[in-house]
């Protein structure tokens, strides 16, 4: 198939300028960028800016904006600028200061929130350069295309002569050179996307390890809770109205504990999901470009015109989904970063509602607070019905006239259980005499009698096995409620999830955003060798196919001139 010299001019000028025109594209936090960043947002400024205009006030100029699109970055991080300082807290907000387009284009003032639609459409709006770009090829590439083969089919053709042998080696050479980057591209896409991934499946399993290990406490102390309302020492239970504190705690923990299983583990489905997604298609548009350079490269030199041209078809296609997919990828990426910016911050500035709540939300405070004090609460009142039974009951000998509280106690006098806290439910240390919470199951044992078949005492001691068994019952509830006191205090000041952000921000995310750089890369390399590929396999095939001419030209003439020759002699 032979192809007029000014239409694959054209053509190739056209993918060169496509390309190199990519790189006009500044990257930047608040505009769209081809190439992602990671800057920190701008160090204070010495001066303070004047303060900004509000929407009503057109004598400071119709939407007013900062300079370079930011807004000043001494503004407060807890404040949009548009708002009161006393504002609730906004994460993110100077790196996500973006246009947004749903909301005409104005600047986007909420911080990161995945559960915002403004927030998708302004970091959607940063990658907006890649998608036009990806029209525009398709378009324009779409309608060069057919303006060949409309010269091709109905404009009369010159049988070409002569040939430039420089194009001929240089484009041979680019080619290689070409289907050699492409390799390049795909293997640093393919090693960026294994690690990214790796990554990435790290950190959500370490948020649901640390989700699941915060539940399975919650519904530890649950437990506790319900055995306590169970428990009597001696026929003697905890008070009716402490039954129905407990009750409501129980139920709160339950609740609270069901709430945050289910909120991470759905939004870690959700993004294991789509990361899946994203990596299935870049493995298999990766691999499948590959493949395209390298058979275009072999069927040029085969010289297989017609088969180049289709790959050159396939090639327009693929391109256009590589550059759209660079634009997914940049979306991902761009969030990913806004997500380790807004962790720094909220664990600078800790609240228990924010939209980080979407990945790792804070156990009500309310609740653990509750929690905290009925645990109190619960040790209190248990140790008072113990040292209750044990002061008028085991450590008094009654006489058989007294059934109900006759056991034949005897022996040395049963210490009391140290009660931890005051009636207040402050600290309490413990006075001479009294037995610690952690000692007392292990002491009272030597106080423990053996009894006959009607439960009297038969030989020394306060105890029975029976009311034994009752009082560690209690000792052991109250010991673990007095275990879960620090976890409980961490929940209300939220310091789990705080050392989580912490570590995923530490951990985590310089690696995300290196492996997010090598994918960017690998998919950069690879789109822009495999697109100039298909401009060198034009021009190749052209300079093969008049170099062909050419040689056919000359060994005709020479035929010729060598028929004159012998006609001359005869």
């Amino acid at each position: 198939m032979t192809m007029p010299f000014y239409v694959s001019a054209s053509f190739s000028f056209l993918t060169t300028f496509l390309f190199f025109s990519s790189s006009l594209f500044s990257s930047s936090q608040g505009q769209p960028a081809l190439v992602p960043t990671f800057q920190d947002p701008p160090p204070a400024a010495t001066t303070p800016p004047p303060p900004p205009p509000t929407s009503g006030d057109a004598s400071d100029g119709e939407n007013a904006e900062p300079p370079g699109g930011q807004p000043p970055p001494n503004w407060p991080l807890n404040s949009p600028p548009n708002s009161p300082l006393d504002s609730p807290l906004v994460l993110a907000q100077q790196r996500t200061y973006r246009k947004d387009p749903l909301d005409g284009f104005k600047r986007y003032t909420g911080g990161w929130n995945i559960s915002d639609r403004h927030y998708w459409a302004s970091v959607g709006y940063t990658t907006a350069p890649f998608f036009v770009l990806a029209a525009v090829w398709f378009l324009v590439v779409g309608l060069s295309l057919t303006l060949i083969c409309v010269c091709y089919f109905c404009c009369k053709r010159k049988v070409p002569y002569g040939y430039s042998q420089a194009a001929y080696v240089i484009s041979i050479v680019f080619l290689v050179l070409l289907a050699i980057t492409a390799a390049i591209g795909c293997l640093i896409l393919y090693k960026g996307q294994g690690k990214f991934h790796d990554v990435t499946t790290e950190t959500l399993d370490y948020v649901e390890n640390q989700a699941d290990t915060t539940v399975d406490k919650l519904k530890e102390v649950s437990d506790f809770v319900a055995q306590a309302k169970l428990i009597a020492v001696d026929n003697v239970s905890l008070p009716s109205s402490v039954q129905t504190d407990l009750n409501q705690i129980e139920n709160e923990l339950n609740s609270a504990a069901t709430m945050l299983q289910v909120r991470s583990s759905d939004s870690s489905k959700d993004i294991r999901a789509h990361l899946d997604s994203v990596r299935l298609a870049l493995i298999m548009l990766s691999a499948t470009v590959l493949t395209l350079a390298f058979l275009g490269l072999l069927f040029s030199i085969l010289g297989k015109q017609l088969v180049v041209c289709i790959l050159v078809v396939i090639g327009w296609i693929l391109i256009t989904g590589m550059f759209v997919l660079c634009g997914v990828f940049l979306l991902l990426h761009n969030v990913a970063s806004d997500t380790c910016v807004a962790m720094d911050e909220w664990v600078q500035n800790p609240t228990a509602h924010t939209a980080l709540d979407d990945i790792l939300p804070c156990v009500d405070k309310s609740t653990a607070l509750d929690t905290l004090s009925r645990s109190k609460e619960i040790t209190y009142q248990f140790v008072e019905v113990i040292n209750s039974v044990i002061t008028n009951v085991s450590n008094i000998n009654f006489s058989p006239n007294f059934p109900s509280v006759y056991f034949n106690q005897s022996g040395p006098l049963l210490p009391i259980l140290c009660n931890p806290f005051h009636p207040n439910l402050t600290n309490r240390s413990c006075s001479a005499g009294e037995v610690d919470l952690s000692k007392a199951t292990q002491e009272w044992m030597n106080y423990v009698c053996q009894v006959s078949a009607s439960g009297i005492c038969i030989t020394t001691g306060r105890l029975t096995p029976n009311i034994y068994g009752q009082m560690a019952a209690s000792v052991n509830v109250s010991n673990g409620l007095s275990q879960y006191g620090p976890f409980l205090i961490e929940l209300e000041d939220c310091t789990l999830v705080k050392q989580t952000f912490s570590d995923i921000s530490r951990d985590y995310c310089p690696g995300l955003r290196r492996y997010s750089w090598f994918i960017y890369v690998g998919l950069v390399t690879l789109s822009a060798a495999v697109m100039l590929s298909l401009v060198f396999w034009a021009i190749f095939g052209r300079e093969r196919r008049h170099w062909l001419y050419t040689k056919q030209a000359l060994s005709k003439k020479a035929r010729s001139r060598d028929r004159i020759e012998e006609n001359k002699w005869t």
